[in-house]
């Protein structure tokens, strides 16, 4: 029996440091601050990818738009086999007669058959056209791709705000949630305390049975909460690996932000300078739109002239005899299609109408930024106030936790008077730390709006926007 007990725990000495290690590889451990989260996410995030990829095509699309100021350059050449040669027939005396010597030659003297070209046929040669009076129209077109090469950096830039304020509101959203289970567990092992000290009165006759109903279901309660709080928390967690790319069974470690980026406040509350709103992604994006518009009625009034140009090129044959072997030529070049000049009348009424969208769309644009602004300088006017009432609070469960601790260290109260103390001291932290992590998320969406959003880390890639609204305390 000893033998078999000594192998069991042999056995087990060997399997389970194995079993520790397994478990470790499938639920890493990553400690996390809020600059570290931001960058992961920044360099995992697909949607970001697929916007680098597009700037990287425009700027591709505004290298093609340029080579078009170059002439056109052409290039060819080609061989040709004759089975049968082209031939001159010159008959008999066809140039007239030359008497010499008392004697009449005919010119020429007997049929000719003067065979033209060979059979085999070789000619190369290049061209080129520059265009002249299209060379607007073409600027116009490069100043198109330009605009669009500029809204596709602001959509980046968006993107990575996006996904910037994104982690910061998961982030919050968990450390808040943290605080909350921590008060919930303090509830469910107060109203434990109370459901057993109840136990104890109704077993020494002071106390009946029908109170306990009352504090068992106040337990089951805070139980309940504490489940739905944990599940919150899953949530969050699982929101924030997906969004950083991290594994799905890691087990993440949050660290708490600077203190001084909780309290900075680049505009401050009862300031009556109204935010500069130039550098709103949104914004700059609707008035390139407005001027990308613009370019295209400029290139559509281009349309009206004739395409001229002026030509030249190099030819060199081999093989026809009656061409010249090298050839060089210059000159120049005009076409006009009258059925354009009918139909750009309504393509440049298209193009006006195009501008006017453009235009209404950024006078909406501007004004929902400016709603938009107001709204999150009253969120922060509200979060102030509520971390100034929060900071009382937290004062005033401060020095009452004091005194109930005193008093149980002499003995003067129960053990669950001394939880729902600190019950009450960490809810009014919660609530404190939920206000200061609202207000956070309200600045960065000011400073977001204002196109002032001040980086952590130099080290990201700039970009950021607006999403969902803070996270309720």
């Amino acid at each position: 029996m000893e033998i078999n007990v000594l192998l069991k725990k042999s056995v087990a000495g060997i399997i389970l440091p194995f079993l520790l290690i397994a478990e470790s590889v499938s639920q890493d451990i990553s400690v996390l601050s809020l600059d570290k989260a931001v960058e992961i996410a920044l360099q995992n995030n697909r949607l970001l990818n697929i916007k680098k990829l597009q700037v990287n095509e425009k700027e591709q699309k505004v290298t093609e738009s340029r080579i078009k100021y170059l002439p056109v350059v052409g290039l060819g050449g080609s061989y040709q086999y004759n089975t049968s040669l082209p031939s001159i027939s010159i008959e008999k005396g066809r140039f007239g007669q030359l008497p010499l010597g008392g004697m009449i030659i005919p010119l020429p003297a007997i049929d000719e058959i003067i065979e033209v070209g060979s059979h085999n046929v070789y000619n190369a040669g290049v061209s080129l056209y520059q265009p002249v009076s299209q060379l607007g129209k073409i600027n116009a077109g490069v100043r198109i791709t330009e605009t669009e090469l500029e809204i596709a950096k602001n959509e980046y830039d968006k993107a990575a705000l996006q996904i910037r304020q994104g982690v910061e509101k998961l982030y919050f959203g968990l450390l808040i949630s943290e605080k909350k289970i921590e008060e919930a567990e303090l509830k469910l092992l107060l109203a434990e305390t109370r459901l057993a000290d109840a136990e104890i009165a109704v077993k020494a006759g002071k106390a009946t049975e029908s109170g306990m109903f009352g504090l068992s279901a106040a337990a089951a309660d805070e139980e309940q909460n504490l489940l739905k709080l944990q599940i919150e928390h899953e949530d969050l967690t699982a929101g924030l690996l997906h969004l950083t790319g991290l594994n799905p069974d890691t087990r993440l470690t949050l660290l708490p932000p600077e203190e001084d980026y909780l309290l900075a406040d680049p505009f401050p509350a009862g300031s009556s300078a109204i935010p500069d709103i130039e550098n709103n992604k949104d914004l700059k994006n609707a008035g390139l739109t407005r001027l990308m518009a613009d370019y295209a009625i400029k290139a559509a009034k281009f349309s009206y002239l004739p395409d001229i140009g002026l030509l030249g090129g190099y030819t060199y044959q081999e093989g026809t005899d009656i061409y010249p072997r090298n050839n060089a030529f210059i000159g120049a070049s005009v076409q006009w299609n009258l059925q354009d000049v009918l139909t750009n009348r309504t393509v440049q009424r298209q193009r006006s109408l195009s501008r006017l969208q453009a235009e209404e769309n950024l006078i909406n644009t501007r004004e929902q930024v400016n709603r938009d602004i107001a709204a999150a300088m009253r969120r922060i006017r509200q979060a102030e106030e509520l971390i100034k009432v929060a900071a009382k609070v937290c004062d005033y469960r401060s020095a009452d936790l004091r005194i109930h601790t005193d008093k149980r260290r002499s003995g003067l109260n129960l053990e669950a008077d001394l939880l729902s103390a600190r019950a009450a001291m960490a809810r009014a932290e919660a609530d404190l730390f939920a206000a200061r992590m609202n207000h956070r998320i309200a600045l960065t969406e000011l400073e977001i709006l204002t196109g002032n959003y001040r980086e952590q880390a130099a080290h990201l890639p700039a970009g950021h926007s607006r999403m969902a609204p803070a996270v309720q305390p």
